[in-house]
């Protein structure tokens, strides 16, 4: 997106004396403002600061003023290396134009000031971005019609002089076909999306707090048609080396609900409700939390075991992280007669983190969160989903948009997986559920690999369900996000005849899935 020749050759830089001066007498300046802002990024945009100082030794009857953050002060324009919001604001408010890099925030703000902000994205061969999100952030707004694109020198000094002759054309309007708020609304999340991914910090396990410090805790256990697999959970659950009272609420989904499980028991209590909310996981799971009386909540389902250590160490997290609303832990997977470990070795995920991957490590028998961060934040369990599919990672992607979620890499819950799971064979209401995932989270698309996962995963599902040019399609659409995802190439399979349930019970005796 730049020419051979960018820009120009950078002007002399002034002398402090030189800069102070002008900068003191900028705030009488009757000029046409032209306010320029490259962010906060650490990467130097030289480009954009010369583009700058030459525009404004052209035309000395405009006044330019730069916020040069991490870069070189510019020598021929004003520059301040920092504004906070209320003064970038104002400024952009008071501005003829507004010339923006990439970032979504900064464009926000430019819009939301009056201003159809003029942007020129960062270019990581210039070494100015760690990659190209700002190069397909731009051309995306720019297509929609929310900002004008500037790639080179030319360009910048015809596009900053049309906005100083033609102002009524550089206010926002809404967009073809949609509303402003709509169309930014990834630019509000790619912050988040699509900084560098730098290497997870190690954060040690903080020590754990004094027995007579460490809250109750409610165990909240979903359960339908096991009750052989219920009492054993019951029985791990009572048998956490925890000194503190541990609730547990066995919400029973679909059937009479086993009144010989309640206990009075003063350290380890337990409840037996019915399903009050929509039938299913989900419902279960939100009954038990809104039942729950206890700030910390953990979930279990009814055929999963507590190891020990579990609570302890999680709950030692929280106490010791305010900020922190879920810890999730290791597993140990069963299938059939073999056990695996599946490890996260890394202590915090983000958002970005769970686009890419499903992190299928963190189970939702490993969840202990915070009431509050549901009940009176984000809210419950995703009722919604076709099926109730994948509510526990729709959980985690909502919360992981909060905060990052910690976790102790270490396998504290053995997880047993069935030959003949709930949603076994129901490929219909797994594929459902996933194009429902891709429609709440649109933020798949900023991230090809996340989106070759699920689009490869409704391929399989599709296939299995025997609809070959649906499969076909989301196949094709898989490997044109990322060629090597490899769900898109087990589609392929079975359309040519392979078993789906040869494929899933090889992978689950690796400890893997689709």
């Amino acid at each position: 997106m730049t020419d051979e020749h960018p820009g120009p050759e950078p002007a002399e830089r002034p002398t402090t004396g030189e800069k102070a001066g002008r900068d003191a007498a900028g705030a009488a300046d009757a000029r046409p403002l032209v306010l320029v802002s490259v962010g906060t990024d650490h990467h130097p945009f030289t480009r954009l600061i010369d583009w700058s100082d030459c525009y404004a030794l052209d035309r000395p009857d405009v006044r330019v003023l730069v916020q040069h953050g991490a870069s070189q002060a510019p020598a021929a324009a004003e520059g301040t290396a920092y504004l906070d919001r209320g003064d970038l604001g104002s400024a952009m408010g008071e501005a003829a134009a507004v010339v923006t890099h990439g970032g979504p925030a900064t464009i926000v703000q430019a819009r939301e000031s009056g201003r159809l902000p003029i942007a020129v994205a960062r270019d990581p061969e210039l070494r100015e971005h760690v990659d190209d999100h700002q190069l397909r952030f731009v051309d995306r707004l720019d297509e929609a019609g929310l900002v004008r694109a500037c790639s080179s020198y030319q360009q910048f000094c015809a596009t900053v002089d049309k906005a100083l002759a033609q102002p009524e054309d550089f206010r926002p309007r809404e967009p073809p076909g949609g509303t402003t708020a709509a169309a930014l609304r990834a630019g509000r999340l790619i912050d988040v999306l699509a900084r560098p991914v730098a290497p997870h910090a190690d954060r040690s396990q903080p020590p754990p707090p004094p027995d007579s410090e460490l809250p109750e805790i409610t165990a909240v256990v979903p359960t339908r048609d096991r009750p052989d697999l219920l009492r054993s959970t019951l029985k791990h659950i009572r048998g956490q080396d925890y000194p503190a009272t541990v609730h547990t609420i066995v919400v029973f989904d679909g059937t009479e609900p086993d009144r010989s499980l309640a206990s009075a028991d003063g350290h380890r209590p337990v409840r037996v409700l019915a399903n009050t909310a929509v039938p299913g996981l989900a419902g279960a799971r939100n009954t038990g939390l809104l039942a729950a009386r206890t700030e910390l909540v953990a979930f279990c389902d009814d055929d999963d075991l507590w190891l020990p250590g579990k609570l302890r160490a999680q709950a030692a997290v929280l106490c010791a992280e305010p900020g922190t609303e879920l810890v999730c832990c290791g597993i140990r997977v069963r299938y059939g007669g073999a056990e695996s470990d599946r490890l996260l070795r890394r202590s915090s995920v983000s958002f970005t983190d769970l686009l890419r991957s499903r992190l299928t490590e963190l189970h939702p028998s490993t969840f202990l969160l915070r009431r509050s961060a549901l009940v009176d934040g984000c809210g419950g369990v995703d009722e919604e989903i076709p099926g109730g599919y994948g509510e526990d990672y729709e959980l985690l992607l909502r919360l992981a948009r909060r905060a990052p979620i910690r976790n102790v890499a270490e396998p504290l819950v053995r997880v047993l997986w069935h030959r003949r799971s709930h949603f076994g064979g129901r490929w219909q209401t797994i594929s459902n559920a996933l194009r429902w995932l891709l429609g709440a989270y649109p933020e798949f698309r900023l991230v090809p690999r996340g989106y070759a996962r699920v689009a490869g995963q409704i391929a399989f599902a599709e296939a299995a369900a025997g609809r070959r040019g649906a499969a076909l399609e989301w196949a094709t659409a898989a490997l044109r996000a990322h060629w090597g995802e490899p769900r898109a190439y087990l589609a392929a399979a079975v359309i040519c005849g392979v078993s789906p349930g040869a494929v899933l019970r090889t992978l689950h005796k690796c400890g893997r899935g689709i």
